[in-house]
């Protein structure tokens, strides 16, 4: 019988009396404690804000490398398709041609049938009047023999090429579509990051908008101060250089005629560079204010290499398209000798560029959701700096 009775239930009873209510209480304390346990983790595993910066951050330089590659697939689809276009026309152009050859051998065979045609033999011989009608008969086959093995080696020919050719669209079509296909990928690609970055910031609070803020700023003032040591240091430069070519000129003074030769002959190309360059950053100059849009070239909105493509492009110099081939577009010079015009690139995989100014200074197509402005090179620290090129 005694499998029949209720256990008691344990830790209800204390010294012999029943405690509901400090039960309930340790019951209550102990899911406090539990549920302290569990926010405890979800409080740290929060990111601070420097890391949601650098996330953004990320996901904008990881969006623009996507642009590069989304504007090198729109540059060869659209080479590709030219291509194409030129294949198709000269496939249309040999099939006309085919079809008339085809129509000349069609009309020797059909002569032949009306006339009987055939090589001349002993027949035609006894049919002739005389030895030289014979030998006229002989010589007229000869020729439409001949006419007509033109005509089938000219038929051979053209099927010949008109299937290389047919080939040969076909092949730049397949390789069109996967053109296509990448640019798609890459578009689907930016869209995403681009995205990524815009959920992250705005489920971010007024507070950490404006502590964001205050970093953004702090960086601002350390990138301007490293611009004005630059600008420092290449002024420096630049009075040593100009105190040695003095001292050049005194020292040459009593052949003054062979030092103007000298001057003459170093001039021209500097003097070249600075022409074309001042061009270049008057269109940059033109262009702030205008919206980032990445894959734009202009002339409403740029990206980073659309902008300067466009800029060195109105001062007669063509550029590619890409920052991958920008990069290579010209001349490599120290940070230190930069001047007005150079572009300088930025991180290791080469995804942004600006156009110098000067003093430290670029204008530049930042980043989606900016505009075009003037800005320090060292906007993301001196690191990021990748290489400064002389396009012309």
């Amino acid at each position: 019988m005694a499998s029949h009775r209720k256990s008691r239930p344990t830790g209800t009873r204390m010294a012999g009396i029943r405690t509901p209510a400090l039960a309930t209480a340790a019951l209550t304390s102990v899911a406090l404690l539990s549920q302290s346990a569990n926010a405890a983790p979800e409080a740290d595993d929060k990111p601070s804000l420097e890391e949601v910066e650098k996330k953004v951050d990320d996901l904008y330089r990881q969006a623009e490398s996507a642009t590069d590659k989304y504007n090198a697939a729109k540059e060869k689809t659209a080479k590709q398709r030219k291509r194409v276009d030129t294949l198709l026309d000269d496939v249309a152009q040999r099939t006309q041609k085919l079809n008339e050859a085809r129509e000349e051998l069609g009309s020797f065979a059909s002569a032949q049938y009306r006339t009987g045609a055939a090589a001349p033999d002993t027949a035609t011989f006894l049919l002739a009047d005389t030895p030289q009608d014979y030998f006229d008969q002989t010589q007229l086959m000869d020729r439409m023999t001949g006419r007509q093995k033109v005509a089938v080696d000219d038929y051979v020919t053209q099927q010949s090429e008109t299937m290389k050719k047919r080939q040969e669209a076909t092949e730049s079509l397949e390789t069109l579509t996967e053109s296509q296909g990448d640019l798609k990928t890459a578009k689907a690609t930016v869209q995403r990051k681009l995205a990524d970055a815009r959920e992250l910031m705005t489920k971010l609070t007024a507070e950490e908008k404006a502590r964001l803020a205050a970093i953004e700023r702090e960086k601002r003032a350390e990138a301007a101060r490293k611009a004005d040591e630059l600008a420092r240091q290449q002024a420096a430069q630049h009075k040593a250089q100009e105190e040695a070519a003095r001292q050049q000129d005194g020292g040459s003074a009593s052949s003054g005629s062979s030092g103007s030769g000298s001057s003459s002959s170093t001039a021209p190309a500097d003097s070249s560079y600075a022409t074309k360059a001042d061009k270049a950053l008057a269109f940059a100059r033109a262009q702030i204010g205008k919206p980032y849009v990445w894959g734009a070239v202009g002339p409403g909105s740029y990206d980073c290499s659309g902008l300067t493509q466009a800029a060195w492009k109105a001062a007669g110099v063509t550029l590619p398209r890409t920052t991958y081939d920008q990069v290579d577009a010209g001349t490599t010079v120290p940070l230190s000798q930069a001047q007005p015009g150079d572009l300088v690139f930025f991180y290791d995989d080469i995804t942004h560029v600006g156009i110098y100014i000067g003093n430290g200074m670029m204008i530049h197509a930042p980043k989606p959701g900016t505009y075009v402005r003037e800005e320090s090179i060292y906007y993301d620290g001196e690191s990021a700096i990748h290489s400064v090129v002389r396009p012309a």
